[in-house]
């Protein structure tokens, strides 16, 4: 197979991920406060990680399990922020 057809296959899969990515996005985002939608953006780069540790065999390292908990401990903090505010507001 040539280097440019494996190329092309590629850049049509990363197309097509990414758009059906981004229809489910905007699909789901309507129904999302602006906490939650921003809070679960930052969950991105986490699910890239994890996904290529499961898909590729990257390896986890302490340093990924470090920003891990950091990411996933500030969302929360976020979220438990949100909760609180709703319950003062009642």
């Amino acid at each position: 197979m040539g280097v440019l057809f494996v190329f092309s296959l590629a850049l049509f899969s990363g197309a097509i991920t990414s758009g059906l990515g981004y229809i489910v996005w905007y699909t789901v985002l309507p129904r999302l406060s602006s906490s939650l939608a921003s809070a679960s953006q930052l969950l991105v780069p986490l699910m890239a990680a994890l996904a290529a540790a499961w898909l590729i065999n990257e390896a986890i390292t302490l340093h990924l399990v470090i920003a891990a908990a950091l990411m996933l401990g500030g969302i929360g903090l976020v979220l438990s922020g949100r909760h609180r505010h709703r319950q003062r507001t009642l």
